[in-house]
Order: C-alpha cells, then sequence, then structure tokens
C-alpha cells in the first residue's frame, strides 16, 4: 500500500501545519508511504516566481528536519517532465463537463475575471501526482475528497478504454489532528497564506517572536483558565496548542493554571521546544545548499523511477509510443 501526501508551498510551513500533519506523516509513515511540496499547485494564481522557489526549497527542508525520511519526499516540479506528459494523456481521457463541475473551481473562479485556466485543470494534475506514483490511498479533506474522485475516474476509464496501467486510488479521511486556529482571530485557522501574520506562528519563527505572538493572542474577559471551545475559542485555541505538543487533555491543562499569563507562558515554552529540533534542523539544510541539492535530486530520481513504467505504458496504449 502506497500512500501519497502533499504540501503547497503558498506560504511558510506554520504550527498547524507540523502538527496537523507534518508531524504525523513522520511518525505513522509507512515504508511506501511518499510526501511531495506541491509547488506546480501553486501557480493557478498569481505568485512570485523567486519567492515560490525559495518557499519550495523551505518547505523540502523542513519535512526533512521534521523527521521524514529524505528517499520518501521530493519535490514535484522535478517531475515536470514525466506529469507534463500524464497530464495530458488524463486531460485527453477526461471530459470538460468534469473539470468545471469541481467545487473548488466554481468557488475559487466565482466573480473573478481572468481566471487562469490551470485552476480548471489543476485537478487533473493533481490525478497525475496520484496515478504516477500508484498510490493506493490518498488522505485529503472533504474539500479535495472530489479530486480524489476524479482520479478514480480518469484512471478506470482509461483501464478500461486502453488497457490496465494504473492503481485505483482510494480517498481516506487522515487522523484528526490539532485544530490550530489564527492566535489574533480564533474564528479561521491558522493559514500560511493569511495575510496578517500576527496570529500565525511559522515553524521558522525564532524562538522570540513565537513568544510574542503567544503572549498576545487573543482570549476572553474570563480570568480563570476553562476550557470552552463554543464559548471561549481563543483560550481554547491555545488549551489545545498546548494538548498538541504534551500530550495531556485540554480540560486538565486548564485546571493547571490559575491565569491566563501563566498559561500563555506555558504554551509559549511547550512551543518552542517542540519547534526547536525542526528550526534547528532546516535552519542548518537551508544552509547548506550542496546537501538540499543532494537530497532534492536524489528524490526526484526516485520519484521518477517509480512512475516511469506507468507513464511509458501509458503513452504506448493510448499511441504516442
Amino acid at each position: 500500500m502506497t500512500r501519497l501526501s502533499g504540501i503547497t508551498p503558498s506560504g511558510h510551513v506554520q504550527l498547524g501545519n507540523y502538527l496537523g500533519a507534518l508531524r504525523r506523516w513522520a511518525a505513522e509513515g509507512g515504508e511506501h508511504d511518499l510526501y511531495f511540496v506541491s509547488d506546480l499547485h501553486a501557480m493557478t494564481t498569481t505568485h512570485n516566481p523567486g519567492k515560490l522557489r525559495g518557499l519550495a526549497g523551505e518547505q523540502l527542508a523542513v519535512l526533512i528536519a521534521a523527521g521524514i525520511p529524505e528517499e520518501r519526499v521530493f519535490v514535484q516540479s522535478d517531475l515536470a517532465r514525466e506529469l507534463g506528459a500524464l497530464t495530458w494523456i488524463l486531460e485527453c481521457t477526461a471530459s470538460y463537463g468534469e473539470a468545471a463541475r469541481m467545487i473548488q473551481f466554481k468557488e475559487k473562479a466565482e466573480g473573478r475575471s481572468g481566471v487562469r485556466l490551470s485552476l480548471l485543470t489543476y485537478p487533473v494534475l493533481m490525478a497525475a501526482d496520484i496515478l504516477l506514483q500508484g498510490a493506493s490511498e490518498v488522505p485529503v479533506g472533504e474539500d479535495q475528497r472530489q479530486h480524489v474522485e476524479l482520479a478514480r475516474a480518469l484512471a478506470r476509464r482509461f483501464n478500461g478504454t486502453y488497457g490496465e496501467v494504473f492503481t485505483m486510488p482510494e480517498a481516506v479521511l487522515p487522523k484528526a489532528g490539532a485544530r490550530v486556529r489564527d492566535l489574533a482571530d480564533p474564528a479561521r485557522k491558522m493559514s500560511k497564506s493569511t495575510q496578517d501574520k500576527a496570529g500565525v506562528v511559522f515553524v521558522l519563527d525564532e524562538p522570540d517572536l513565537v513568544r510574542r505572538k503567544i503572549m498576545r493572542a487573543v482570549t476572553d474577559a474570563e480570568r480563570v483558565p476553562a476550557y470552552e471551545p463554543k464559548t471561549r475559542p481563543g483560550l481554547a485555541n491555545l488549551l489545545d496548542i498546548l494538548a498538541a505538543c504534551t500530550g495531556k487533555a485540554p480540560a486538565d491543562l486548564a485546571e493547571e493554571h490559575s491565569s491566563y499569563g501563566a498559561l500563555k507562558e506555558t504554551v509559549a515554552d511547550a512551543v518552542i521546544e517542540e519547534l526547536r529540533p525542526i528550526r534547528e534542523g532546516a535552519t542548518a539544510l537551508l544552509a547548506d545548499a550542496g546537501e538540499l541539492a543532494r537530497v532534492r535530486k536524489a528524490g526526484a530520481t526516485r520519484a521518477s523511477a517509480r512512475g516511469e513504467h506507468r507513464l511509458q505504458s501509458a503513452l504506448r496504449l493510448i499511441g504516442a509510443g
């Protein structure tokens, strides 16, 4: 069984990404599981090429520093030749209606002019990501489940029309990770693409900056900590973060603190220590351009080799090889 998961470099990796996904990938990943930096997916909207390139390298370094074995990691654009060819094959297998029905396309394109064609077709690229590597399971949230269903439909249609090449992938809901909210606005999730960075703790933030952001976190007018997510979401967010770092129950952690100030100090200490090895490891790797290039090239070579026979078989069967 091969599971495939990706992270898009739309911004710097933040605490929610790490606690909710990367840490779990490192701890629970199987021998054949694969993880990739989906930089091509970040091109569907306006972007800065130099910044995107830098973020892709940074995310690769963070994945390695988080403990994911380097043999399971690659950068999507390093397979541009293979993915470009397979995406075209799958576009020749898909219909316009299938692409246009994607809910995310409708939501993101609504009310906008000059929408890039790639916003319509990127689910086919996602299908190519999945099918090229022979992934049997794809952990996704509900917002991406429809895209995996498209990959299944295209694999089934290709296999039935031209010959058996592709594994039929299954969308699986990942285990619930830490639910990290924005420290400045707990009504929204912490996000690497949020414009206001005041409430976002990034994995590579210096410890002093992490502490300042947590100490300024929005709470409420009460004085005694209690875990009440619906009525006191800011405080509950801090307790959820602390629970993710310590393994204790949020309600029990609330009882251990007599004031908001003391709780924030504890949360800051825990987050700083949780992120310290990741920040130090990623920073060291980013400072060694040669080593990072070696890891990236090796990952690309392995990922290309894993998918080459599927691509060549698909090209031959569809009449292009």
